[in-house]
């Protein structure tokens, strides 16, 4: 098995899959990790969490999106919380999309936190951006709803992307697309 890839194959399932027990349980993670960054900034004023925060989250989607997601921080602490449940497989090419969208939030949030930390009026637009990645991760967690993969399969949809031979599944079969022919 290659150190960089996206997903892994899985008997019977003809695409590249993830573990929806630990895609969910990573969302809550940098989900809890962002809650304690944005309490920090909005009631104590205290910037200093959010460049650390959005920076892990800013690595974990970076290791996620571009060599292998089992080896992100994050799903690796994930996996050890649900390692005793039985994994729920998803396709894992819409999970890229969501990834990097989660990617591009949070390093813009990460060179913004910098310039943060000496000039506090930039506070607002720093924390609307956390909001929104934080919004994503607990819509993701607390309903199974990925909104980037919505994004993939809109995409796919309207032909902006190739459709996939094999249509991959999403939680509870939430994601439609016909399978090319």
């Amino acid at each position: 098995m290659s150190i960089v890839s996206f997903g892994e194959h899985v008997d019977g399932i003809g695409y590249k899959v993830l573990n929806e027990r630990e895609v969910r349980a990573s969302a809550g993670i940098l989900f809890i990790m962002g809650l304690v960054a944005v309490v920090a900034g909005v009631f104590f004023q205290n910037y200093t969490p959010i460049p650390y925060v959005s920076g892990f989250m800013m690595l974990s989607f970076l290791i996620s999106v571009f060599i292998n997601p089992k080896y992100a921080p994050s799903n690796a602490i994930a996996r050890l919380i649900v390692l005793k449940q039985e994994p729920i497989y998803i396709g894992a090419v819409q999970k890229k999309i969501a990834w990097s969208l989660g990617l591009a939030i949070s390093s813009v949030v990460f060179f913004l936190s910098i310039p943060l930390q000496s000039d506090p009026t930039i506070f607002e637009s720093v924390c609307m951006l956390c909001l929104l990645c934080m919004l994503l991760m607990f819509v993701e967690t607390a309903f199974g709803i990925c909104v980037g993969c919505q994004l993939y399969f809109l995409a796919v949809k309207l032909k902006l992307m190739k459709q996939p031979d094999v249509k991959p599944n999403c939680m509870g079969n939430s994601c439609e697309v016909q399978t090319a022919e």
